[in-house]
């Protein structure tokens, strides 16, 4: 794998020393001499995310925020589409925005113009020859590979290279389970829910203990009417991580569907804990009301019958 020298990050990035050095005291960049293309793509997105007045710390704390709020995830700014908002980050995941911080969701209206964008480096910013800049083709590390299929998936006309890349990554690291979940994301959101199913699977043989791989293999599980098998694969997800919000909400609609009202009560009740204000909370809560006074109608009228 190409690695590129601190002058060369700094030219590429257009970044001072004393930007970089800020960014190193602040723990967003590991203290380096060279640096792959993987560590260009994270470096340029803090950039980016500072150019609109976010600072250092914020984005110090919604990283490890995210991390923590999403079982598995890693690396936010390379898993995540990452936005301002206001002076603070959000990050889409999984169709969602959540601004990890205060661990709410968020309505995706007006953020758009204000994406820290996943797209690969121009070509102006890159290095011109071929020996600087690898071919795709004739590339064989799979971390860059992975690193380049994130920063093209955001972008709907280059999700299919997006594929084609993380297919690459698994032929040269079968055991990639980051790079099974985000195939079958990407599938999942073209509806093609048997390949989705088929990388979420490969990923939970990979890992076991990878929640996010539960919870992607119960969305599909859900999507193709396996409620059923919905309910088990979140409820494992939930077994290793307790404080997942996303699948407590699933698993609540699935015992929902199910016509299970009380078992959908428990989770509906564990997620408005862990999202206390976004817009899915205030759905709980209706939830949680409408199901109480069900409740309490039947048992008031079975005390009629007595």
């Amino acid at each position: 794998m190409y690695r590129y020298s601190r002058a060369d990050l700094l030219r590429i990035l257009r970044l001072t020393a004393r930007q970089l050095a800020a960014w190193e005291k602040a723990n967003l960049v590991a203290v380096g001499e060279n640096y792959s293309f993987f560590d260009l793509v994270q470096i340029k997105k803090i950039r980016d995310l500072c150019a609109y007045k976010v600072r250092p710390a914020i984005i110090r704390q919604s990283l490890a925020a995210m991390q923590k709020q999403v079982s598995g995830m890693k690396n936010p700014l390379l898993e995540a589409g990452a936005f301002t908002a206001g002076h603070r980050i959000a990050f889409r995941h999984q169709g969602k925005l959540v601004e990890p911080i205060a661990g709410q969701f968020m309505f995706d209206f007006t953020l758009a113009s204000r994406v820290i964008t996943s797209t690969a480096l121009p070509k102006s910013e890159q290095k011109s020859t071929q020996e600087d800049q690898p071919d795709v083709t004739r590339d064989d590390d799979a971390s860059e590979l992975f690193a380049r299929a994130i920063a093209l998936e955001d972008d709907p006309n280059n999700q299919a290279q997006a594929i084609a890349l993380y297919e690459r990554v698994v032929d040269l690291d079968p055991d990639h389970a980051a790079a099974h979940i985000n195939l079958g994301t990407l599938h999942y959101n073209r509806q093609n829910y048997n390949a989705a199913e088929e990388h979420y699977r490969s990923a939970i043989s990979i890992d076991p203990r990878y929640a996010l791989a539960y919870f992607d293999l119960g969305n599909v599980l859900d999507e193709t009417g396996r409620v059923t098998e919905a309910v088990k694969t979140y409820t494992t997800a939930l077994q290793l991580a307790p404080t997942y919000a996303d699948a407590h909400y699933n698993l609540a609609l699935a015992y929902e569907k199910l016509k299970q009202p009380r078992s959908a009560l428990r989770h509906w009740r564990a997620y408005v804990k862990l999202d206390t204000a976004g817009p899915w909370a205030m759905h709980a809560r209706n939830q949680i009301q409408r199901i109480l006074q069900a409740d309490g109608l039947r048992l008031l009228q079975g005390g009629r019958r007595k």
